[in-house]
């Protein structure tokens, strides 16, 4: 591999500089600079805590060398610390930060201008709490599983063995292991690095039934049954559509795909792996409801649940009025934000297509609320979540649990450097090169994983003492304000308008609601 090819030069060249050194004096000067920087690669080669230095020796110190005077050179000349996207580097260093269990504590006061538009606070209280001793657990399927799931209030949110390495996968499983939260597997199916890192899987199945697929690309029983009943698998996702790249399908590169990852999907080798854009095995939303219950039934009484990226109103409607007039439901619906990343997709998608998070949660909330569905269905939020403040705010906009997926991948190591769609990611997250994935050390980033996951939530449980409840689930949608203009500020129930219980059973229904409402039909999508 690319690591072990530079450590075999550099011992070359050490020994050709020492037989100089010794058999004319001009090699003395090469000798000692040659020296030092040969020892320096030998060690970076050999160390397991960064991935850049092990893939690349010696140059890569300029990227830590770079990183070190970044804030002195942007704060003057180029950005500040909350610019830099997708995530900005504020934070990128709290992820890192918690995720090494260094000091993430902020000096000096915010760099954020709280005047400007957009700028959100929570309001705190004079009888704050301290933040509770253990975190909440989130019971999901409770009156109809035999076998329901309490899940923590942060987990590993979809990435597929195939987008990630398999150093990656083990890196995360082995992380939500030690942390006790759930590992999502992603649309590719369950491979032996989620299995080997002993994690809590949500497995999800997305239109291309990888793992559960017959030869044709249909869905086939037997084969989701051998994978849903296996212990480790605790929930059952069903991947309509995602933030990213909704109505698009997943796309996993040819040049990503082994013949390790074509055996797990049961997909042919040398071509691009594209998930179709919709599902084979229902066409409408009562069949989308018999397909959940059929998946609970096959995998022995576990929670099953949909995830989709909110688009068409009244498609959504139409799915809650076939669980009121069929009196199926789903235990869990997963919410994903227009801003969720990917490792490939379309500009346009990525960019223009896809409810906001925010929005599509109140959505969501409202719609279960106004179909006195709420009790009934649990709801994950996932989308750009990466703090304690992004999950508490979540929480009061309706949210009962969180998926992260890119501060995960920057806890084992992301630098951000957006090359997941080439295959050449140079810290081993996002490829399937085996001389890149190799210098990602999976036992010393799991538990980076397992530090951020614990950082973070008790974050949010300080938030919520901070704001006078002991539980997160008390925080409330008044508490949480957002600047509108220089003069202009609004709660997020002002924001959002939240309705009645019941009020979407019977016409008139709430005036945003209206066309939505007649346009939907539980026996249609649309």
């Amino acid at each position: 591999m690319r690591r072990y090819f530079y450590l075999a030069a550099a011992l070359a060249h050490l020994v050709v500089a020492l037989a100089g050194a010794f058999l004319w004096s001009g090699f003395f000067w090469a000798f000692a600079i040659v020296t030092p920087l040969t020892l320096v690669g030998i060690r970076d080669a050999t160390q397991r805590r960064r991935a850049v230095l092990r893939n690349f020796p010696v140059i890569g110190h300029f990227r830590y060398l770079f990183e070190a005077i970044r804030p002195e050179m942007y704060q003057y000349f180029i950005e500040s610390e909350t610019d830099g996207a997708p995530i900005n580097r504020e934070f990128r260093s709290v992820i890192y930060q918690r995720a090494k269990g260094e000091l993430d504590t902020l000096p000096f006061g915010t760099q954020r201008d709280v005047y400007a538009e957009g700028y959100e606070w929570v309001n705190h209280s004079l009888t704050a709490r301290p933040p509770l001793a253990e975190p909440p657990r989130v019971l999901i399927g409770k009156d109809t599983c035999e076998k329901p799931y309490a899940a923590s209030l942060l987990n590993v949110s979809a990435m597929s063995y195939g987008a990630l390495s398999k150093n990656a996968i083990l890196a995360l499983s082995k992380g939500a292991a030690q942390g006790g939260f759930a590992h999502n597997t992603g649309e590719g199916g369950i491979s032996p690095y989620h299995l080997a890192g002993g994690a809590d899987l949500i497995w999800q199945i997305g239109t291309g039934y990888f793992g559960c697929r017959d030869e044709n690309g249909n869905f086939d029983e037997d084969r989701f049954r051998a994978n849903a009943t296996l212990d480790q698998v605790k929930m059952i996702e069903v991947k309509l559509s995602q933030g990213a790249k909704p109505g698009h399908g997943g796309i996993l590169p040819a040049a990503k795909v082994t013949p390790e990852i074509a055996a797990i999907r049961h997909v042919p080798m040398g071509h691009d792996v594209l998930s179709p854009p919709a599902h084979r095995a229902f066409d409408d939303p009562g069949g989308l409801l018999r397909f959940v219950r059929r998946l609970r039934e096959l995998s022995g009484g576990k929670p099953v649940g949909f995830k989709l990226c909110i688009g068409e109103p009244s498609e959504f409607l139409s799915i809650c009025k076939a669980m009121v007039e069929t009196r199926l439901h789903p235990d869990f619906i997963t919410v994903d934000g227009g801003e969720g990343g990917t490792g490939a997709a379309p500009l346009e998608f990525s960019n223009s297509i896809g409810t906001p998070l925010s929005e599509a949660l109140v959505f969501v909330h409202n719609a279960l609320v106004g179909f006195d569905l709420r009790d009934k269905v649990k709801v994950i939020a996932g989308g750009k979540i990466i703090t304690g403040f992004h999950m508490a705010s979540r929480m009061a906009l309706g949210a009962d649990l969180c998926y992260s997926a890119r501060a995960m991948m920057i806890a084992i190591g992301c630098i951000q450097a957006r090359r997941c769609n080439s295959n050449h990611c140079p810290v081993g997250v996002a490829t399937q090169d085996p001389g890149l994935a190799g210098g990602l050390d999976p036992e010393d980033k799991a538990a980076r994983v397992a530090r951020y996951h614990h950082d973070t939530v008790h974050s949010l449980l300080e938030i919520a003492g901070a704001a006078g409840h002991g539980d997160p689930a008390g925080l409330t949608p008044d508490l949480f304000h957002r600047r509108i203009g220089p003069s202009e500020v609004k709660c997020f129930d002002e924001i959002h308008e939240f309705i009645e219980p019941g009020a979407l059973l019977y016409d008139p229904v709430p005036e945003r609601f209206e066309r939505a409402w007649y346009r939907a039909s539980a026996e249609r999508f649309r």
